[in-house]
């Protein structure tokens, strides 16, 4: 029997690599000669590097970069085992849990760091990219990154801006012509999985901005900066950065690498399983066995589950998908592919201990064992 195990993080609860160690432990005490490939996954957010680096054979490089606070912090990005493909993921210089909660404010935080990273996987070598996006705390439309590349963004004064949010107002000019020369040979394949315009109502600050810490007069301040900043550049490089859908994501991140280095928005979880080629692995495969942390109506909209259930279903493979929770409203993930979907809760107990790590684990393992052992009495019949 083989069996792919594709899973996302439950999050908060057990990584992706760890569950997938569970559910591996679950089948191995069924069927000891089952062959096995674990896929670790991620979306494009948090955890993305992990698992691609995990799947790839690559590896993990650090680097001490500016922090969303304009301090030195230690972010991590990987490279495939051939060394041309960069994975990183901008929560790992400029993200939320980097600020602490009274020091959260988007005319402050900047994206600066993320050019450091690429500029770093630039110096290995590295001219593909896939950036993932999400989790920013951030809302500086990528000014900052793209000032690390070299771009500058100069004031009134013809003196250059500062960093953050708050600068995006003052930008009355820019000059591209000093960006690092090596960018014009990247490819940027960015993992975007909102539709929110640049600016506006749907826009990056009033959808984002209240979560990064901004109050409502900053939220105003900051769509309006947003708004100036994608005028001036419609003026002086002949740039629409505003109206491409996810040109909001990650502060206006979306919009710096759709527009300014010519990257292509796409859904994360389908960059993902393309870069690990999953397609591969499913030669000769028998079950997949896929999950998250909560099976709901956001499973249906992208999500690890559904985009692993979509490729199977091209292999006619059948798929379990396991998770912490599931909601059973509106539910619709065996009509995209789920054979059948299963809670590892196994008693009454509290959130806080069911997304206990350990519990999480005994769990994975125990219902995974189920899974396989009502699958084998059946093939054996």
């Amino acid at each position: 029997m083989k069996v792919v195990i594709a899973i996302d993080s439950f999050k908060g609860s057990i990584s992706s690599i760890d569950g997938s160690r569970a559910i591996s432990e679950g089948i191995r005490e069924v069927d000891p000669d089952a062959e096995i490939v674990m896929l670790p996954l991620a979306d494009g957010g948090e955890g993305t590097v992990d698992a691609v680096v995990q799947a790839t054979g690559g590896q993990v490089i650090e680097k001490e970069v500016t922090g969303p606070l304009h301090n030195r912090v230690q972010a991590k990005y990987g490279v495939t085992e051939d060394g041309k493909t960069a994975i990183i993921e901008v929560a790992q210089a400029c993200g939320l849990p980097l600020v602490p909660d009274y020091e959260k404010n988007p005319l402050k935080t900047t994206t600066y760091g993320v050019g450091e990273l690429i500029l770093d996987a630039i110096e290995k070598g590295c001219r593909h990219f896939v950036i993932g996006l999400g989790g920013s705390a951030t809302n500086d439309a990528g000014v900052g990154m793209l000032q690390a590349l070299g771009v500058q963004f100069l004031d009134q004064n013809g003196e250059e801006v500062e960093l953050g949010g708050q600068a995006l107002g003052k930008i009355e000019s820019i000059e591209s012509n000093n960006i690092d020369s090596r960018v014009d040979d990247c490819v940027f394949q960015v993992a975007c999985d909102v539709n929110n315009p640049l600016y506006g109502e749907n826009g990056a600050a009033y959808i984002f901005g209240p979560q990064k810490g901004a109050t409502e007069n900053q939220v105003v301040a900051l769509d309006k900066g947003l708004k100036h900043f994608a005028d001036v550049v419609k003026r002086d490089l002949n740039m629409d950065i505003y109206s491409k859908p996810g040109s909001g994501a990650a502060g206006g991140l979306g919009a710096a690498f759709s527009g300014f280095l010519k990257g292509e928005l796409e859904s994360g979880i389908h960059l993902t399983l393309d870069l690990i080629k999953m397609e591969e692995y499913l030669e000769g495969c028998d079950l997949v066995i896929t999950g998250e942390g909560m099976l709901d109506g956001q499973t249906s909209m992208g999500k690890v589950p559904v985009g692993v259930a979509k490729i199977a279903q091209k292999h006619n493979v059948p798929v379990v998908a396991l998770a912490g929770g599931i909601n059973q409203e509106n539910f619709q993930l065996n009509e995209l592919g789920i054979s059948g979907c299963f809670s590892v809760v196994q008693a009454p107990m509290s959130l806080k201990e069911a997304m206990k790590r350990d519990v999480t684990y005994k769990n994975l393992k125990f219902t995974t064992r189920q899974v396989i052992q009502t699958i084998r009495h059946f093939v054996q019949k």
